[in-house]
């Protein structure tokens, strides 16, 4: 089902040959539809208009590179995803205030560094679906009906996702953590 507000596949392949005024009209009629993707998927109208320009200009520079024309609406979606992701990245590794802070001890902040690194990649392995709706909702904050909307999602399944995401998540860790310990997590059996 092809979006009319997404520029035309004419106009596409003019940009694709290299057509200066074509790749600038392309970007043009991209940018409604990019924003509005970004601003469903990011934490911060700030984060989306970086992550929407961030996208058009990939757009403008790589446009040669898209393979299918009726393609240019899901590859545009992915760059701003993607970008969005990697903006979130710091929303999990938030920095203290100047004001607020406090020297720690070089342990004290090697276990913070550790602890962070780890839950950063039990989401990082989950498969993509799950790791996608965990991060829209509980690293960006966004709602759950505005991540079932934004993945074209019922609410019941955006639910599952997320609920398969934190399980697995905390398995990750306790295995992680078991693992660590040598697996001195033995159960005390009479």
């Amino acid at each position: 089902m092809a979006d009319s507000n997404w520029p035309s596949e004419q106009l596409i392949v003019a940009a694709q040959s290299g057509d200066v005024a074509a790749i600038a009209a392309l970007v043009s009629h991209s940018h409604p539809n990019v924003q509005r993707f970004a601003h469903s998927l990011c934490a911060t109208r700030e984060d989306a208009e970086d992550a929407a320009q961030e996208a058009l200009i990939i757009l403008f520079r790589k446009i040669g590179m898209l393979r299918a024309t009726g393609a240019l609406a899901s590859w545009m979606f992915r760059i701003v995803r993607n970008e969005c992701l990697r903006r979130a990245k710091t929303i999990i590794r938030p920095q203290p205030p100047v004001a607020n802070l406090v020297m720690e001890s070089a342990e004290n902040e090697a276990l913070r560094r550790i602890e962070v690194d780890r839950v950063a990649a039990a989401i990082a392995s989950l498969p993509p679906d799950q790791r996608q709706v965990m991060v829209m909702r509980d690293v960006q904050g966004l709602s759950g009906r505005t991540v079932a909307d934004a993945l074209g999602l019922s609410a019941a399944a955006m639910k599952s996702r997320l609920h398969r995401a934190r399980a697995e998540v905390q398995h990750t860790l306790r295995a992680a953590t078991d693992e660590t310990l040598g697996g001195t997590n033995v159960r005390n059996e009479s």
